[in-house]
């Protein structure tokens, strides 16, 4: 079992179980970042709400994140241009910042480690894809410059650097933020039907409802199963490996991150498509050795992350004919600074109040994307393949991975465990005895 470093120094209040039937203005499913973020907000408006957990808080993504705040999201500025315009790239921009500032005030209360630190996004080897997102950057006037040299174990061409991010303890921030919240923990949603929500222990009715499940959990709208796929990533912790004092990430996919952390240095990668054959640690601890032969592994863990169509999160109504149903998802291995916005703008939706990024993530934008081919495609081809266990979502065949001994759903990422418990979503039951 592999375990996160922030798992190991910080427990987490607990939370009873649900134990009868309610009613709540608000109610949100699913308790990681985004949900915790959205709780608190609520709370600090005094609107009536309530969080229900399958499992336990901060379980999921939220615990086995790299934790680095940021609005430098890889080579995103350019691509962003391309599709969507400079008017909304510089939104994005703009509420990555608000984000970044949200979380510098929430420091302030709860202690978290939170460090300022510059991000860098480095090339290996000559790289259109730097030179244009740097002239991206430039026409957009965000303040970004460039460096060539950086303390990394093997030589860069060049650099971009975002002054003055951060980075931080996502379970010291939760594990104070979560206390006198109005939580049940080990409460599954097993359906919802309109405004009503059905668990084990009961049902809840609610106002609104938002689905902050990682991967939506409701395929009757919203068309999500078709909208993203996941991605699998791994990190080590490594002591006795230099410092690189500031936060980095190849700008080609399957590249290497680094951050320190205390004294140890999270080295991240090995990133592929869940359900699909990847590097995984084999890959990623073959790295370490060779940059690194002085280290040794002190903690290693692996997350997933939701892929959109179009490099945008989806947060706002989850679909245009559910006005009182909420979603936010599709973060893009950027989750810290994507739940920040979705606490931000979900609570101004629920209070009405006019927000400026309404359009700009509005989940029922365009789907008609290069990748929507591709999602069709991989999943077409999963439900054809002949072979069992299945995946309980929407009957896709499970793949082994033999390094998590795991059964993953290549078409929207469930994981299983080898006895079959649920592990990760969309799916929402474990898988039948064989």
């Amino acid at each position: 079992m592999q375990r996160s470093l922030w798992k190991t120094d910080t427990p987490l209040p607990r939370f009873p179980a649900l134990d009868q039937d309610a009613h709540t203005d608000v109610l949100i499913v699913g308790g990681g970042l985004t949900g915790l973020l959205c709780a608190h907000r609520l709370a600090q408006a005094g609107i009536d709400y309530l969080l229900i957990e399958a499992d336990q808080i901060a379980q999921g993504t939220t615990g086995n994140t790299t934790a680095k705040i940021t609005a430098q999201h890889g080579a995103i500025y350019h691509s962003l241009v391309q599709r969507f315009g400079e008017d909304t790239s510089r939104a994005y921009w703009r509420a990555n910042e608000a984000a970044l500032d949200a979380y510098r005030t929430l420091a302030r209360q709860f202690p978290c480690d939170l460090e300022h630190k510059d991000s860098f996004l480095y090339a290996t080897q000559p790289s259109p894809e730097l030179e244009q997102e740097l002239a991206a950057l430039q026409r957009l006037g965000i303040p970004a410059g460039t460096v060539e040299e950086l303390p990394l174990p093997f030589p860069v061409i060049g650099a971009i650097r975002f002054r003055d991010q951060a980075q931080f303890h996502p379970l010291k921030l939760l594990s104070q933020l979560a206390q006198g919240l109005n939580i049940r923990e080990r409460t599954p949603a097993r359906s919802i039907k309109g405004d009503t929500v059905y668990t084990d222990q009961g049902k809840i009715r609610a106002e609104k409802i938002i689905i902050a499940t990682h991967f939506p959990i409701i395929n009757k709208h919203g068309g999500y199963f078709l909208k993203q796929y996941q991605h699998r990533s791994y990190v080590l912790a490594l002591e006795n490996a230099p410092k690189v004092g500031g936060m980095y990430r190849d700008i080609q996919e399957n590249g290497l991150s680094f951050r320190d952390s205390g004294d140890l240095l999270l080295l991240g990668g090995a990133s592929h498509r869940t359900g699909h054959p990847g590097g995984g640690w084999d890959h990623l601890e073959a790295q370490a050795r060779a940059y690194y032969p002085d280290a040794a592994v002190r903690h290693r863990w692996a997350t997933q992350d939701c892929m959109t169509l179009d490099g945008l999160p989806y947060i706002g109504r989850y679909s245009r004919s559910t006005p009182d149903l909420f979603v936010a998802t599709g973060y893009n291995k950027w989750g810290m600074t994507s739940s920040m916005i979705a606490s931000m703008l979900l609570t101004d939706l629920i209070r009405d109040i006019p927000s400026p990024w309404t359009s700009l993530f509005d989940p029922s934008r365009t789907i008609f994307r290069p990748q929507l081919l591709s999602n069709i495609l991989e999943t077409t081809k999963n439900l054809l393949t002949p072979t069992r266990p299945r995946c309980p979502h929407l009957g896709c065949a499970l793949k082994w991975d033999p390094q998590e001994r795991t059964w993953d759903c290549p078409c929207h990422g469930s994981r299983f465990a080898e006895d079959g418990k649920l592990l990760d979503g969309p799916a929402t039951k474990d898988l039948p005895p064989k």
